[in-house]
């Protein structure tokens, strides 16, 4: 169409350059084309001038293939070593403790649930923002197996440890604590349970003597390491046999039983240490234990003298933390640096409380440098800044305990078992002196227990070598609203306190040495001069005799 349109452009065009549009104010008006022009003109004029393009459409496919990816740990930063395990597991602790961290997390969670409809169908069991439950609180527990010694001759079930992956198998140590009181018709065999098949156990261990502790391997799941009551260490491989692969030398090893052996988390997962009451803690290598790679006495002057050690009941080794505890019969905990061939000091510092054999020890899961002690009486929940006393302490029970442990999914609660063969169920967030559940397992005393990882499902060892399986409530197994932060003040506040009291109490103690040298001070001044003045008043005796004497002879 010639047709102009609806409204004008103004525009000027200057040689060698781009034309300049700009809108100009015009009156708009309708001018219909004038017939006669077009007729003269007769030619057509397109406004459009765009390229003519087509749509093509194929059919494409593909094969896939299965292929694996090699995969390279980084973004380390630049202090840390990726190829040390315990600085990696050390420096990963402490960033996710950060609270930055802590809100990246919890935005990268937002936004997953901001992306879903509703947030329940991504996390039907969440009921908050943190990612918590909240529950009515009671709490609860029900014996829902147990496994029975089949031997005639029953034995204490001393240690158990649950299967790191397989969460159906339990190894259970049997042996019989008191000294010389052995049956001479005793079986010196333990056993790996399937805690589904309760009849018979699926695996016998033979070791040379009764085993009195017994640990999976977390490297290697088909290896465990035992310690005897002969003192002697061995480890099993279930892919070999009931015997064991290796045991240590009996001139290189303990000279008492072995209460406690520990895996290092290593890249190899072959060195493992041990602690008995004769002392000593010994560390050795599988691959060779004729003798152990180190050795460390328990002498609190710090000379390695055997005959001043302290016997071990217990230990206990966070891989994250440079240093392991050790309990003593005493009743002292014995902080000890890792890495022995680094220092001269092995022995960092001592703490003192109880009033007997610390039997269990263990770090809480979620806060590292607060620990559990159970000894005597009662149990104790420490800090490792404070060395005097315990910052949490339980009421005086009637009969002794013999063991506990931290629940692994949440921070507050730990249990305990009794010479009464009582379970308790602590949580320090509603009692500290008493605990929430009191459980009757059974007439004779609990010797053990040990919770699995992967819920709260507790097994409890007693004294005639029956092992009960406890199913606890799903507020004990589960963690509450603000649980963490709520522990984390606790301790803190605690902390502090017992700080604040030590403080004092080492205030007092100095006072009362500088009045008592004071007042021997004092008594030195008042003996010289009772003494000078008798001196004086036999002085003057001695004068005025003579002068009598003198006169006398005038």
């Amino acid at each position: 169409s010639t047709c102009p349109p609806p409204f004008f452009l103004a525009f000027k065009m200057d040689i060698d350059h781009s034309c300049d549009f700009s809108e100009s104010d015009v009156e708009h008006e309708d001018i219909p084309p004038d017939p006669a022009l077009q007729e003269i003109c007769g030619s057509e004029v397109n406004t459009e001038f765009s390229k003519d393009k087509s749509e093509v459409s194929t059919m494409t496919s593909f094969e896939k293939v299965s292929q694996g990816i090699n995969h390279v740990e980084g973004g380390w930063a630049k202090m840390i070593n990726a190829d040390d395990t315990e600085v990696t597991a050390r420096y990963k602790k402490k960033y996710l403790k950060d609270e930055h961290c802590q809100h990246m997390v919890m935005e990268t969670v937002m936004e997953h649930c901001n992306q879903c409809k509703d947030a329940e169908d991504c996390f039907p069991d969440l009921k908050d923002e943190e990612g918590v439950q909240e529950m009515e609180y009671e709490p609860s527990a029900r014996i829902i197996s147990m496994l029975r010694d089949p031997n005639k001759v029953k034995r204490t079930a001393t240690s158990l440890s649950w299967h790191p992956l397989d969460y159906h198998k339990l190894a259970v140590a049997y042996s019989c604590l008191e000294f010389q009181r052995a049956p001479k018709n005793m079986s010196f065999d333990s056993y790996i349970w399937n805690i589904e098949i309760c009849n018979k156990p699926e695996m016998t261990l033979k070791p040379i003597s009764p085993l009195v502790c017994l640990e999976y391997n977390h490297k290697d799941t088909h290896i465990l390491i035992g310690g005897s009551y002969n003192g002697q260490i061995g480890y099993w491989d279930t892919r070999s046999g009931s015997q064991p692969v290796q045991m240590s030398a009996t001139e290189h090893s303990h000279k008492d039983p072995v209460y406690k052996v520990i895996w290092l988390q290593t890249k190899i997962g072959t060195e493992t240490f041990s602690a008995s009451t004769d002392g000593q803690v010994l560390f050795w290598d599988i691959r060779n234990m004729n003798e152990p790679t180190k050795r460390l006495v328990l002498d609190p002057s710090k000379k390695g003298n055997r005959e001043n050690a302290l016997g071990a009941v217990s230990m206990e080794f966070e891989n994250s933390m440079a240093k392991f505890l050790v309990g003593t019969e005493q009743g002292l905990v014995v902080s000890c640096n890792r890495k022995l061939e680094t220092t001269d000091d092995p022995i960092v510092c001592m703490y003192s409380g109880h009033h007997g054999p610390i039997y269990a020890l263990q770090r809480n899961p979620f806060f590292p440098k607060n620990f559990l002690t159970v000894a005597d009486w009662t149990a104790r929940i420490w800090s490792e800044d404070i060395k005097e006393s315990s910052i949490i302490s339980s009421k005086y029970h009637m009969t002794y305990l013999l063991d506990g442990c931290w629940s692994p999914v949440r921070p507050s609660v730990f249990f305990t078992v009794k010479m009464d063969g009582t379970l308790d169920v602590w949580d320090i967030l509603f009692k500290q002196k008493d605990p929430i559940l009191n459980l009757k397992v059974c007439d004779e005393a609990l010797y053990s227990i040990r919770v699995r990882d992967k819920d709260s499902l507790v097994c409890c060892g007693s004294q005639l070598g029956t092992v009960r399986l406890l199913k606890m409530s799903p507020d004990l197994c589960t963690l509450q609203k603000n649980e963490k932060a709520l522990v984390s003040e606790m301790f803190e506040r605690e902390t502090k306190r017992e700080k604040i009291l030590e403080g004092q109490y080492r205030e007092r103690h100095q006072m009362k040495q500088s009045s008592s040298v004071e007042d021997e001070g004092g008594k030195d001044d008042m003996e010289e001069l009772l003494a000078c003045t008798e001196r004086e008043f036999f002085e003057t005796v001695e004068a005025s005799k003579q002068n009598t004497d003198t006169k006398d002879a005038k």
